[in-house]
């Protein structure tokens, strides 16, 4: 995320406190070694077992992990009449998989014969993350998409008077948040449980995935009959780079109805 997304050197707004300039086209490529074994595993095969990985970094895009042919299980594909055109790296073509009974359709592809520019990615393919059940990084199950090596989350003890508001009313406030920085986004303040009015907020059913921090939970504000879906999310069991934010609580300024003050002054 960090070079193709926000303001990174192959999104379409790179920085432009730097020293050089980036020749070539506005939409950049950038093909790069995945050191790790990867495999991806569909309604029980492995369909994808490779150590010879390499993530496509793509203006505006997530990381794509492409692997040589050699690495697929290329008995469970079944070719497609489907084609996609794409002016950065060719025409795509697609294959199915089968396993078993279950057939997914047009989930695999390659450039058979791309670009010039783009020649490196011939003997190649690619595997929608959706489309498999399960994708792992060596021994361990990474959920979400592969960790861009670009990313980065700091979690970091702060001193700072954090204050949060829903509707006006006091819901939180605390002098030893954690700060956690992620690339690309802004900063968050994770509250300690012990300084938010917990009976205010309930457990809602909402869930999502980083693959850098976790699976987080989402909390609802009610009060006075009035209640406010999501206000705040916490990861219970966070991956390792977010563990100093677990028993901890985030409120996104972002959220419509939440004011989250940093010594004083509301979040933008």
């Amino acid at each position: 995320m960090t070079l193709t997304l926000s303001q990174g050197p192959l999104s379409a707004t790179p920085p432009s406190s730097v020293n050089y300039d980036l020749t070539g086209p506005a939409h950049r490529l950038f093909l790069q070694e995945f050191p790790r074994r990867v495999r991806a595993v569909v309604n029980g095969e492995t369909v994808v077992d490779t150590r010879r990985g390499a993530l496509l970094h793509e203006t505006g895009l997530l990381p794509q992990l492409y692997v040589p042919a050699e690495d697929v299980r290329r008995e469970l594909l079944a070719p497609s009449y489907h084609t996609t055109w794409c002016p950065f790296k060719g025409r795509a073509s697609y294959w199915s998989i089968r396993v078993g009974d279950r057939r997914t359709p047009n989930v695999v592809w390659s450039y058979p014969r791309p670009r010039t520019e783009a020649a490196w990615l011939r003997d190649l393919l690619a595997l929608y993350w959706d489309a498999a059940d399960a994708w792992f990084d060596e021994e361990e199950q990474v959920h979400g998409h592969l960790r861009d090596p670009y990313h980065r989350v700091d979690v970091r003890r702060s001193g700072r008077h954090v204050r949060v508001l829903v509707d006006d009313t006091p819901v939180a406030e605390t002098t030893t948040p954690m700060l956690l920085s992620e690339t690309g986004l802004p900063n968050r303040y994770y509250l300690p449980s012990t300084d938010v009015r917990r009976k205010a907020l309930s457990e809602s059913a909402t869930r999502s995935v980083c693959p850098y921090k976790g699976t987080a939970t989402y909390w609802s504000f009610t009060a006075g009959g009035r209640q406010v879906q999501d206000v705040a999310w916490s990861y219970p069991d966070p991956l390792e780079s977010a563990l100093k934010a677990r028993g901890h609580l985030c409120f996104p300024h972002e959220t419509r109805r939440v004011t989250v003050e940093v010594d004083g002054e509301p979040l933008r």
